[in-house]
């Protein structure tokens, strides 16, 4: 096993919120030792950072890979290679296959498949109702002893309130936890935008921000009935954080995250109609970025992530309201969340608190820090780096990235997954 120690880094730590010059001793696949300054003489393998940052590798939650179903769109081995090149040490899928992962035995076919092809790590979610219908939820305990970590219908929201109900009791029983896309299913079906004067004079179908807040709302009315563990995959609007924080303060068992796409683009960045820009939820106004910003600033919100959807170009070169939603991240995740610290929005520790830390602590992994005893997985990045973004570059095989030809700042320079070295860029 590897014996590593990196010196001359710049520590990124989520857990202590520093950031400063130090040293990180590595064997036997975890982090054995750390420290400020420069490094203790020691028998290992010297790798000299040379400055760059060195941080936890980032925990993914919410990733799609589309096997089974729809291999042509992306594999276990190009995602994998696509997250190693994103410095994301660990992918959590969704569930949101062809068929849909709601059985012990295709949970199973899915793990066969990462741990056979990807070089990075994988936890497979799978879905709380049998084909993600909402109608019969899937046998929860089974699925957690095949390898689940965490429960979801993904964007189909389960409509019928009671089934709901049954499900979070009985996750609540098994300890499981549920993920949910809060979003009120009827005022939001068929909609390509956000409500007003943009969508307007676009003429796109849209939805209002209400729609986002009504669904969190009925959410957390079940999770005081139930006591259940919940996880809002993306509040992406400023009128959901008030009961986020309420719910929050009550004490209930909830956690929300967001996806970099809401993050750093608006609305107005679909412009005219480019498809490659249209994600569900639609992108929301400035108002609405800069609310959900300042929230992951406070810990509001908890966890940042990708949101990867990789979707063909056929799905894509169609009309606004016809073109398949999602977009691919993985590989842009950590240089689009780094425009939030050139600007100055958010620092470094606060990045990966919520991409790296908080992701990890919500599935009870020990991942995700810089601590002792901690797995060896870590991003070695520079970032000041600038670049043009070509998108026939990205290793998904789908290239729907709605960052193609902008100029963006930071790279991942490697990637080590329990001190194996996974990834080294050109």
């Amino acid at each position: 096993m590897s014996n590593l120690i990196f010196t001359n880094a710049r520590l990124i730590d989520p857990e202590t919120g520093a950031d400063a010059p130090g040293w990180v001793h590595v064997a036997d696949g975890r982090i054995v030792a750390k420290g400020e300054g420069a490094a203790p003489s020691i028998d290992a393998q010297v790798i000299d950072c040379g400055g760059h940052c060195l941080a936890p590798g980032i925990v993914d939650l919410g990733v799609k890979v589309c096997e089974p179903g729809e291999r042509h769109k992306e594999s276990y081995k190009s995602a994998g290679l696509a997250a190693a090149a994103g410095g994301v040490t660990t992918i959590v899928t969704r569930p949101d296959t062809l068929p849909a992962v709601d059985t012990p035995e295709t949970l199973e076919f899915a793990t066969r498949r990462a741990q056979a092809d990807a070089p990075v790590n994988v936890l497979p979610m799978a879905a709380l109702t049998k084909g993600r219908e909402g109608r019969e939820m899937t046998e929860i305990g089974f699925l957690l002893d095949a390898g689940a970590v965490a429960f979801t219908d993904c964007d189909h929201v389960i409509a019928d309130t009671k089934v709901f109900t049954r499900a979070l009791t009985y996750a609540k029983s098994c300890g499981a936890l549920v993920i949910a896309h809060p979003q009120e299913p009827g005022l939001s079906a068929g909609a390509a935008a956000t409500s007003g004067k943009f969508a307007a004079l676009r003429g796109l179908p849209a939805v209002s921000p209400m729609a986002e807040r009504m669904g969190l709302d009925r959410d957390i009315a079940l999770l005081e009935m139930t006591g259940a563990a919940y996880h809002a995959d993306q509040i992406t609007t400023a009128r959901a954080l008030p009961a986020l924080e309420r719910a929050k303060r009550n004490g209930l068992d909830i956690t929300a995250g967001t996806s970099i796409h809401h993050l750093t683009l608006n609305e107005l960045d679909v412009a005219d109609y480019r498809t490659f820009f249209k994600v569900k939820p639609p992108l929301r106004s400035e108002d609405d970025r800069q609310a959900v910003i300042e929230a992951v600033r406070a810990g509001l919100i908890d966890t940042i992530s990708s949101m990867h959807t990789p979707q063909d170009e056929e799905s894509k070169r169609l009309p606004f309201e016809e073109a398949a939603s999602g977009a691919v991240a993985l590989e842009t995740l950590l240089p689009a969340a780094l425009r939030l610290y050139h600007s100055d929005q958010l620092d470094l520790p606060t990045l990966f608190r919520a991409m790296a830390l908080n992701p990890a602590k919500r599935l009870g992994l020990d991942s995700g820090r810089l601590s002792e005893g901690a797995p060896a997985d870590l991003v070695l990045f520079d970032p000041d780096v600038p670049f043009v973004l070509d998108r026939f570059t990205l290793r998904s095989k789908s290239q729907n990235t709605p960052f193609d030809g902008q100029r963006m700042q930071g790279k991942v320079t490697a990637t080590y997954v329990a001190g194996q070295e996974v990834y080294r860029r050109p």
